[in-house]
């Protein structure tokens, strides 16, 4: 049930915009670029859930793909170390940066957006140091994972990962039991404080890879502030909606990568159109509120965290 749904959500959309654009959208050759582009965030959206689903939030998320693909990309390029620095750079960077969230998170006892949020703009101001008020630029020869077959390699060993952590590991299964009753989890002698922190260095870590896919893909990354990064933290956030919405039908990292390729043919359908950002915006903000509805329905007597 849950497959079926993600499948014709995604084949709903691309007809309607088939049908309404059909020169200049949904194309084989399109669907493939739509795919890429929801790769690198559904390889970010998957570690994310590990936060998501013990009901936190990060508001730092594109700060980190920003730090880590520019500290990436220094270690390859000024360093010369190569595909190892920009592997290596990027995701140790990554779940440095979830560290520092789930750390302040535990010891500051406020709420994760708050800390993250604050967090972020340090993030983007080391960002903009390192990069020397210039944007940070990947060589030529340092971009086979931003292609197929290579960013389809590097994204399905991710999801390989979260998968295992997910459903073979004791940290998944107290992942979701912290996410299931915080209370009765802390109750049952689980370290409640140290599994978030490690939520929290697992999505950071898996961003890192997002950050990975996001410079080889487009080349560049340009060191913002001013929050300026948040925009980066939409599509990862209800890439992982998709997923707690379909968790009952135990599919949350298939119902993610399915989600964020949905959300990539809602955004290029109306790129296709010739829409204003702001319709898209509309479209997209209400899709989302029509998800958080569905997945935090409470129940009587219970209290929304």
């Amino acid at each position: 049930m849950g497959f079926l749904i993600l499948v014709l959500l995604v084949v709903a959309s691309w007809a309607v915009f088939k049908v309404i654009t059909p020169g200049n959208f949904g194309s084989p050759k399109n669907l493939l670029s739509y795919f890429e582009s929801s790769l690198m965030i559904s390889a970010g959206a998957a570690g994310f859930y590990f936060v998501m689903v013990m009901g936190m939030f990060d508001f730092s998320i594109g700060a980190n793909i920003m730090l880590s693909a520019i500290v990436g990309t220094t270690l390859a390029s000024r360093f010369n170390m190569g595909y190892f620095g920009l592997i290596v750079g990027c995701i140790l960077t990554g779940a440095i940066v979830g560290l520092l969230n789930g750390f302040f998170y535990v010891k500051l006892h406020i709420p994760s957006m708050i800390v993250t949020t604050g967090l972020a703009l340090i993030y983007e101001s080391i960002a903009s140091y390192i990069a020397g008020g210039q944007s940070a630029t990947l060589p030529s020869n340092l971009r086979k994972l931003g292609a197929m077959p290579g960013d389809l390699i590097l994204a399905v060993i991710a999801f390989l990962v979260a998968y295992l952590l997910l459903n073979y590991t004791k940290i998944g299964t107290y992942t979701y039991a912290i996410g299931s009753n915080e209370f009765v989890a802390k109750n049952m002698g689980i370290n409640v404080n140290l599994y978030k922190v490690i939520a929290f260095v697992i999505s950071g870590a898996f961003f890192g890879i997002e950050a990975i896919l996001t410079i080889s893909y487009g080349s560049s990354m340009v060191a913002e502030t001013g929050m300026a990064s948040m925009s980066r933290n939409f599509y990862p956030t209800m890439g992982c909606f998709l997923g707690l919405a379909l968790k009952k039908y135990g599919i949350p990292i298939p119902a993610i990568i399915i989600g964020e390729f949905f959300l990539q043919i809602i955004y290029y359908g109306f790129v296709a159109l010739g829409a204003p950002t702001a319709v898209n915006d509309v479209i997209s903000g209400l899709a989302l509120l029509i998800i958080v509805t569905l997945t935090t329905k409470v129940g009587k007597g219970e209290i929304v965290k």
